[in-house]
């Protein structure tokens, strides 16, 4: 179906009403086919309005949201009709893995001058005796993420935030720092702020890296070289730089050391990368560790749990079972 054909259908559709609880297709012109899905192929999905049925072509699809996913609606507030409508309602923040949010509509993108304000106190330096770094906070309760190398080798570890308070920035340092997972070879910390006077803090949403294109704008904030709230904008270069046996994010925004564990943002605000480091004989050449994989450390903390009876290893090791130990050592006896 050529576009113009599928244009003029979506919106023939404005007009024609039906209550149902539906499934939505996000488009790539941010417009939404609301109805039925009734089957999904490899290069089409085929969408039932109630009046017809569309088959939408798969490049022209960004995001597909199925009814039984999304949340209850308040009391009063009536179904989605079915069809085309503009984005206008604000996003709903979810939960996800008990640690971050996301957004569950597509956020609008804004200037990144608006943005900074936004974001800025959700971004801090993290400060440690041997050195800085950044990092950004993931909830209100004071869980942030910052790079395993910022911090690694460190028990004495403190964060500076600049809160807003009656219009001016207030800079204050947090003491009380503990680290609750590290994943060595993917480069990621997780700490919690633990001052008893933490207010709460400014969160950022965390968004979705495996959305990005080539030539898509993105910016940092950070501390390069101490320099702190530092905002550096650039394009993505390549989403699939292997580096180490790892995919990075390649970027044009400038990273320097101190923007270490900082966020990398999209012109909607989230966070698809975790900036860690640059090649230091050419200009524009940045790299950062993909949301995805952000995203699985956080989903699997558990498993990178921090030990402190051993500082300098980021992993745990369990003892045996009782049973399986005693066999252990009358084996070892018998030898």
């Amino acid at each position: 179906m050529k576009e113009s054909v599928l244009r003029g259908i979506l919106a023939a559709s404005l007009t024609l009403p039906l209550w149902a609880a539906n499934d939505t297709v996000l488009l790539k012109d941010k417009a939404t086919v609301t109805g039925k899905i009734l089957a999904e192929k490899k290069d089409l999905v085929v969408v039932d309005l109630g009046y017809t049925v569309l088959s939408v072509p798969r490049k022209e699809i960004v995001k597909i949201t199925r009814a039984a996913d999304d949340e209850a609606r308040p009391a009063g507030r009536p179904e989605a009709k079915p069809g085309v409508t503009a984005p206008t309602a604000p996003p709903v923040e979810a939960r996800a893995g008990g640690l971050y949010s996301i957004a569950t509509t597509p956020l609008p993108e804004k200037s990144v001058r608006e943005l900074v304000t936004q974001l800025g106190e959700g971004v801090v330096q993290v400060r440690t005796p041997s050195g800085l770094g950044s990092g950004f906070f993931l909830d209100e309760d004071g869980h942030l993420v910052t790079n395993f190398h910022v911090v690694e080798g460190e028990t004495k570890i403190s964060i500076e935030v600049y809160h807003q308070k009656d219009g001016q920035l207030e800079r204050k340092s947090y003491k009380d720092i503990r680290i609750v997972a590290m994943n060595k070879f993917a480069d990621l910390t997780l700490l919690k702020v633990e001052d008893k006077d933490a207010p709460k803090f400014r969160k950022v949403l965390l968004g979705d890296s495996e959305q990005l294109g080539q030539g898509d704008r993105v910016f940092a904030i950070g501390s390069p070289l101490g320099l702190e709230r530092t905002v550096t904008e650039g394009i993505v270069s390549t989403t699939t730089r292997q580096v180490g046996g790892d995919l990075y994010l390649q970027t044009t925004a400038q990273i320097n050391p101190g923007n270490s564990g900082g966020p990398l943002f999209n012109l909607r605000g989230e966070v698809i990368g975790v900036t860690n480091m640059k090649l230091t004989f050419g200009e524009g050449l940045g790299f950062a560790i993909p949301g995805e994989v952000l995203r699985y450390f956080l989903r699997h903390r558990d498993a990178y749990a921090y030990d402190n009876d051993n500082p300098s290893n980021p992993f745990r090791y369990l003892e045996p079972p009782t049973r399986l130990k005693d066999s252990l050592s009358d084996h070892a006896r018998t030898r």
